[in-house]
């Protein structure tokens, strides 16, 4: 019974993953990573973007971290996983972030101006709550986005984030059996 009802929830969470932040043109950037090298939105095109924003300091969000990090390996080259951080994070932060948590994927560094974009963010609406992330597909157009909150734990803990990822590229499994 407590199994179906989790089932019943999961399912009404994922039903209204394209909210008010969906179902538009993802707005563009190019953005320095750990590197200083520029990741341009547009280079992606062709693939399935989870654009995560983030902060180094927030429980939530290093949870998140590993399995996007995991979901981009499975996926191989279909998905790309970009991670945005801004101010206070810093290159050292980030770097220690990256290497404490072995992850594999690239994080960003925005002064607030992309997460603003992203978020609609207004002199009414001046802030937002972290992780957030977006699914662009592979045409550049936000689907969805997901906020944490608790009826969300298994896309943001578990393995929520696959059955999403499936609706937009097909299971390697898949792939490889044509």
């Amino acid at each position: 019974m407590n199994r179906l009802l989790a089932t019943l929830i999961l399912s009404a969470v994922v039903a209204f993953g394209a909210g008010e932040l969906s179902e538009r043109r993802a707005p563009g950037f190019s953005l320095p990573d750990v590197n200083l090298e520029q990741h341009d939105l547009y280079d992606f095109r062709g693939k399935v973007v989870v654009l995560n924003i983030m902060k180094t300091s927030c429980p939530h969000c290093q949870v998140l971290s590993k399995v996007l990090n995991e979901a981009e390996t499975h996926y191989g080259g279909a998905v790309k996983v970009l991670s945005i951080v801004h101010p206070p994070d810093s290159l050292s932060k980030v770097q220690a972030y990256l290497k404490d948590n072995n992850l594999s994927t690239t994080i960003l560094f925005d002064s607030g101006q992309v997460a603003a974009s992203y978020m609609k963010l207004t002199p009414e609406n001046p802030s937002f709550a972290t992780p957030h992330f977006f699914i662009i597909d592979q045409d550049g157009q936000i689907r969805e986005d997901y906020g944490y909150e608790p009826l969300a734990r298994n896309i943001f803990q578990g393995y929520g984030i696959y059955g999403i990822l499936d609706r937009y590229v097909k299971p390697p499994e898949v792939a490889r059996a044509k």
